[in-house]
């Protein structure tokens, strides 16, 4: 995956560190991007700004030859970990073969993440190394702002978020309303009437994202009162007439990338209430994805969906910081190799960049009503903005 690293080159020239060091496994999201390789147990990487180095166990040397990005990839084994860890423990052993490696690199000082191991970070400075922190997390700064490359892996991922959504609709749609008022489908060979559930539309969503090349490892479908929680996964069985929230945030298994989409259905009746919330909410998803352009920031485009909501009377967390009911969480975050990255829409949003890919995701909360979010991903171009989900419709009752 191609990537740009000038502004890590330009904190390096600024501080005159000589490297650049994380130590974490590929589940850390600038590991995986710095040094292009996916492994699960943390290794040790180095960036000079002229070349970058990685160090990994000998379980992981050959994939990493072939796989990272490295220029150089170096085995533990070389500098005697092993026998190192049995004489001295691994804490202290882990610190003295990262000493070693970086000498032998040329590297007398570097930057850290603030997430670095602090005790690895103890033991370089006992070996000599001067281990400052970098407290604008640069890397994820940079991750932000998407190449060509990077933009057409969320396209793939937004695809098979769209398919998955697809079936988890298709799937509440085909359900009858039973007398107590859930929701049921045929299932089994006889066709027996049983709830359709929370769990079964995530499994028809997971299935659907692995015939697409994702994966993910939580969604979210929650009826009625759970969905008035906007993090609450939702479970059992889905009722008539009540919101259901359909949040799925794939991640594609190749690249690593990320999509991010909700909708909101309803089916076998709504109440007025229901209804006026989803039409305020599709109100303020229009106006926020106004908004949004290259030059604006993530402040003003959470300002356009809050200005909606209380020319309504409902409260927003701008209008009363505690409120529990309303509009309770921003209106966006930033999508890539995390679910949840920089740039964020929110009342400390800064300005946006062509390249940055965003969610927009205004949403009304009431446990009394129930749970309504509109959720589409956008990428900010040159002259405007692209919504990668702008064909899939926003409707909230099923028929």
């Amino acid at each position: 995956m191609t990537r740009s690293l000038a502004a890590l080159d330009d904190l390096l020239a600024a501080t005159g560190a000589d490297a650049y060091c994380i130590d974490a496994g590929s589940a850390d999201s600038n590991q995986l991007y710095l040094s292009g390789f996916d492994a699960p147990d943390p290794f040790f990487t180095a960036y000079t700004g002229e070349g970058l180095a990685v160090l990994v166990s000998g379980l992981e040397y050959g994939r990493a030859t072939k796989e990272s990005h490295a220029d150089t990839v170096a085995r533990l084994s070389t500098y005697d970990y092993a026998e190192r860890a049995a004489d001295e423990g691994q804490a202290a052993a882990q610190s003295g073969v990262y000493a070693d490696f970086l000498s032998d690199l040329g590297i007398e000082s570097t930057l850290v993440p603030e997430r670095f191991p602090v005790g690895i970070a103890d033991g370089l400075r006992e070996a000599g190394v001067a281990v400052d922190v970098d407290r604008d997390d640069v890397i994820e700064t940079v991750r932000a702002t998407k190449t060509d490359e990077e933009l057409d892996a969320v396209r793939r991922a937004t695809e098979a978020n769209e398919a998955a959504m697809a079936a988890a609709e298709d799937l509440i749609a085909a359900a009858e309303v039973a007398d107590d008022g859930t929701l049921v489908i045929a299932e089994g060979e006889e066709g027996e009437a049983v709830p359709l559930t929370s769990e079964r539309v995530k499994e028809e969503i997971e299935v659907t994202l692995l015939r697409h090349g994702c994966a993910l490892d939580e969604t979210i479908v929650a009826c009625g009162a759970d969905a008035a929680d906007p993090h609450d996964r939702g479970s059992g069985p889905l009722e008539a007439g009540e919101s259901i929230v359909v949040d799925i945030f794939p991640r594609e298994k190749a690249s690593k990338y990320h999509s991010d989409m909700t909708r909101t259905f309803a089916k076998g009746g709504t109440s007025d209430a229901l209804v006026e919330r989803f039409d305020l909410t599709e109100e303020a998803l229009s106006a926020a994805l106004d908004a949004v352009e290259p030059g604006a920031t993530g402040a003003e485009v959470h300002a356009a969906a809050c200005d909606v909501y209380e020319a309504a009377g409902h409260p927003t967390l701008r209008s009363d910081p505690d409120a529990e009911t309303g509009f309770i969480h921003s209106t966006g975050h930033g999508v890539g190799l995390d679910v949840h990255e920089q740039p964020g829409l929110n009342p400390r949003g800064e300005e946006l960049e062509p390249g940055h890919v965003i969610t927009v995701e205004p949403g009304l909360y009431d446990p009394e009503v129930g749970g309504v979010r509109i959720e589409d991903i956008v990428i900010v171009t040159e002259d405007g903005s692209e919504n990668l989900t702008a064909g899939y419709p926003v409707e909230l009752v099923i028929e």
